[in-house]
Order: structure tokens, then C-alpha cells, then sequence
């Protein structure tokens, strides 16, 4: 029998342990998050079977991979608050933020998460880079698709704006940890709407 070539297929099928992805340490980071447990970079990489030198290769840091764990439970909620959400223009971006916030605020897993290390929760949540930039990104587009169906009229620019939502709805979330009072959902949204310039009385929330 001729040798038959080697193709990265037949190494996976062979050497199952290859078969390890970056995704996978993200699932399994993530299963542990949501079940209340600490992450520990050397017991993920070995749950997963694969060195610290690849483990760190692949998220970078721990504080990386909690951002990763962030952003890869707030997405889905952000996109079934588009969803869900009620009205147009400011009154859609306000509700939209209500979703995701009463969302947050509800987690058990977070509160758990930020219970057990509060300073390094809030860092992840509100400083990581990659999570800010995600968001705000998001933030952007959806507040450029209002203002380019006419619905909002904000007095600042897309990205200043974007930024101030966040940051707004930062410290109404989790203003307990920041200033020792109960978050603030319904101030929050009313800020919003003022700021992106709310032609329309308010509705019912979503």
C-alpha cells in the first residue's frame, strides 16, 4: 500500500488531543464563570490539554479572558434587546439600554463575580479595552442607524456620544460598587433619551 498524505485532517483525527482551539479554552473558561468558580489560567490549561506557554499565547492575559467571557454573554443580550425593544429613535436606544442593563443587574454569575473581587471585577467590566471597544462599537452602530433614519437628533458626535452612553450606563449599573447607591435603570434611561435628542414623549419600556 502507497503512503497516503498527511493532512491537517488526518493529524486531528489521529492525535484527538490536537484538536484544542483558543475557542475551547474560552467555553470552558466560560462554563467555570458561569457556575461561580475562579478561573485559574493552570487548571484551564490543563482541563483543555494544553501548555501555559500556548494558553497565554492564545487569550494573553487572565484579565483578557475575562473580557473575552464578557463580551461573549453580553453580545447575545444586546442583540435580543434589538430585538425586543419598543418605539424608534431615542425612546428604541433607551429601552435597548434597559435590556442590557436590568440584564447585568440580574446575572447572578456577575453579582457572584463582582461580590467575590470587586476591584478587579469592575476593572475588567468597566476599563479592559477590548470589552470598551466592543461595546462601543456597538453603541456606534446602533446610534448611527437612527440618526440615519432621521429619529435622533443628538447635539454630539456619534463617537462622543457612544462613549458618554457607555460610561453613562456604567456607573447607573453598577453605581452600588462606585458610590454605595442602588443601581438607577429609569434615570439612566431617561438621560439617554435627552441626550440622543428625543423628539417623541416616552413609552412603555420594552
Amino acid at each position: 500500500m502507497t503512503d497516503q498524505p498527511i493532512t491537517p485532517l488526518s493529524q486531528f483525527v489521529e492525535h484527538p488531543s490536537q484538536r484544542a482551539t483558543p475557542l475551547d479554552v474560552l467555553k470552558e473558561a466560560r462554563r467555570r464563570w458561569l457556575r461561580g468558580e475562579r478561573i485559574s489560567l493552570n487548571e484551564l490549561a490543563e482541563t483543555v490539554g494544553i501548555g501555559r506557554t500556548t494558553l497565554f499565547r492564545w487569550v494573553g492575559t487572565k484579565e483578557l479572558l475575562m473580557a473575552e467571557i464578557m463580551w461573549s454573554l453580553y453580545e447575545p443580550t444586546l442583540q435580543e434587546a434589538r430585538k425586543q425593544a419598543c418605539g424608534s429613535g431615542a425612546e428604541y436606544i433607551a429601552n435597548i439600554c434597559r435590556f442590557t442593563m436590568t440584564a447585568v443587574i440580574n446575572s447572578r454569575p456577575l453579582r457572584q463575580f463582582i461580590s467575590d473581587d470587586p476591584q478587579f471585577a469592575l476593572q475588567i467590566l468597566t476599563s479592559t479595552r477590548l470589552l470598551q471597544e466592543r461595546r462601543l462599537n456597538a453603541m456606534k452602530q446602533l446610534l448611527t442607524e437612527e440618526t440615519e433614519k432621521g429619529t435622533i437628533d443628538p447635539g454630539l458626535e456619534i463617537d462622543s456620544l457612544a462613549l458618554v452612553i457607555i460610561r453613562l450606563t456604567e456607573s447607573f449599573t453598577y453605581s452600588d460598587l462606585i458610590v454605595g447607591r442602588p443601581p438607577a435603570i429609569d434615570e439612566a434611561c431617561k438621560a439617554i433619551r435627552t441626550l440622543c435628542g428625543d423628539r417623541q414623549q416616552p413609552h412603555s419600556a420594552a
